[in-house]
């Protein structure tokens, strides 16, 4: 066809009908050209774009040509970007000499640079993950999917582990950061869970569980990681430090479950949970419905899996604290009140990753839920410890360290700063401790009472010891006057012949 260039496609079609003994006319029709080209090809049967040469000439100025040489220069520079390099030239010879017209020109001129004179690249290599092999674990931060519970925000983590050949999953929700505890308590969870144990347990660097351990302590936190792995007969692996892809089977399925749960959050249509156990039952509900889509795959692994140990190992931090005077004890940054019993004594804690078990020797004595301290001491006080001193001792209370720490609820506070208002010092100081006498009884008293508390103060009024105590404290079983009759002697007679009687 006149003024139109002849394609690849046109030539094979016209050399295929030759080869089926099409005269070159003929050949020619078919393909869509004259004759006389059809003989151009037949002298030389390149393709038309193998005939093309590249173009050597341009067809206006080079915008480029004054500033490429500085351009050069830059673009050595290990991981600069080339809108980094256009903006320095921008600030170096004004927008006329480096208008923004050619910002594009000079990305493409840069990138076309980089691929025939530039620094290698990294390569990645696709791995293959034999059934039973490998198990990944990694932390994630899950603030993003807003969770409340109770009302209250709730900023975690979770820790995931997964079966890189089946993609079985477990997660665990974690209170704190990375520590040897959120570790271990998250491994040996998933492994019972999963019923087998595979050769090798990869996991990053966890230099967020190294931040702020001396050398003494870091080096302790990997000697009870192998040791951990060991116990469980599994090979402890790490990916070289900021080099998140060599745990890329785990970090992409970080998002996946966060998608998951955000997903099933949007279908509950509720982000709020009645308690810390809901949210972790719900968590284990969504990586058991993704577990049950990979049975088959799950099922065979399994049949890999090294058998689990006779027991789990241990999975908390061990550390002695002495009760003070003051009936607390300093762990972790964080006073906590104990009974007062134990003032002067040396505890044992175990110390888990959302709560600690305190001992006394080889006894149990108490077990507290786990507070955590940013940068600065905190408290966690409970005034059923104190209150029986606070009773004796009521105007401590005034000038208390710990003070608002003290009280259980929002509305004691409240009340403290009202009685403090309104009444004499020693007045309010009796109030408010009276307050919390009542509050001990039990939980729901506590509950009920600061109800009442917040009832009252939002009235404009204070609250009345006498009358609350009359309300809400316990009351004492009035004893009924029970009336014995004399014994009968009588009857005691007539058993006398019987007993008495001489047998012959």
């Amino acid at each position: 066809m006149p003024n139109r260039h002849i394609t690849d496609q046109q030539v094979i079609r016209y050399m295929t009908s030759r080869f089926d003994n099409h005269t070159r006319a003929a050949a020619a029709a078919i393909a869509g050209f004259s004759e006389r080209s059809a003989r151009r090809i037949d002298k030389d049967p390149r393709f038309p774009s193998q005939k093309k040469q590249p173009r050597t000439w341009r067809t206006r100025r080079d915008p480029l040509a004054d500033v490429w040489p500085q351009v050069l220069e830059m673009v050595k520079i290990s991981g600069i970007m080339a809108v980094t390099i256009f903006e320095e030239l921008q600030d170096e010879l004004g927008t006329d000499a480096v208008p923004d017209s050619v910002r594009r020109t000079m990305e493409r001129r840069i990138a076309k640079w980089r691929a025939l004179h530039g620094e290698d690249k990294e390569v990645f290599f696709p791995q293959r993950h034999d059934p039973g092999r490998q198990a990944l674990s990694d932390f994630t931060v899950a603030d993003s999917l807003n969770v409340t519970i109770a009302g209250e925000a709730f900023p975690h983590r979770l820790y995931h582990f997964r079966l890189a050949h089946s993609g079985w999953e477990h997660a665990r929700v974690i209170l704190g950061g990375e520590s040897f505890s959120a570790v271990a308590e998250g491994l040996q969870d998933a492994l019972w869970n999963l019923g087998g144990v595979p050769r090798e347990h990869r996991t990053d660097s966890l230099s967020a569980a190294f931040k702020n351990l001396n050398r003494d302590a870091q080096l302790d936190f990997t000697k009870r990681y192998n040791d951990l792995c060991r116990h469980y007969g599994m090979q402890a692996t790490r990916n070289n430090p900021g080099v998140a892809h060599e745990n890329g089977s785990v970090e992409a399925a970080n998002g996946h479950l966060k998608t998951r749960l955000d997903q099933r959050l949007r279908r509950r249509e509720s982000r709020d949970f009645d308690s810390l156990e809901a949210y972790r039952a719900f968590v284990a509900s969504i990586c058991n419905r993704h577990n049950a889509r990979q049975n088959e795959l799950v099922t065979a692994e399994r049949l890999t899996l090294k058998s689990l140990p006779k027991r789990r190992t241990t999975d908390f931090t061990t550390v002695t604290a002495k009760v003070t005077a003051n009936s607390t004890i300093n762990v972790d940054r964080v006073v906590y009140s104990v009974p007062s019993r134990l003032i002067g004594h040396t505890l044992e804690v175990h110390l888990f990753d959302d709560r600690l078990d305190c001992f006394h020797g080889p006894d149990l004595v108490m077990t507290m839920p786990r507070v955590r301290a940013d940068r600065t001491r905190t408290h966690a006080i409970d005034y059923r410890h104190l209150i029986a001193s606070l009773r004796r001792k009521p105007q401590a209370i005034r000038y208390l360290v710990y003070r608002e720490a003290l009280f259980p609820r929002a509305a004691y506070a409240r009340a403290w700063t009202a009685l403090d208002t309104a009444l004499p010092p020693r007045d309010a100081c009796r109030a408010i401790v009276g307050l919390l006498v009542i509050a001990a009884t039990n939980e729901a008293c506590e509950i009920a009472l600061a109800a009442r508390l917040d009832t009252t103060l939002d009235a404009g009024r204070l609250p009345n010891l006498a009358n609350l105590e009359s309300e809400f404290a316990p009351k004492t079983p009035t004893a009924n006057d029970v009336t014995i009759p004399p014994p009968d002697l009588a009857s005691y007679n007539r058993l006398l012949p019987s007993t008495c009687e001489v047998r012959s």
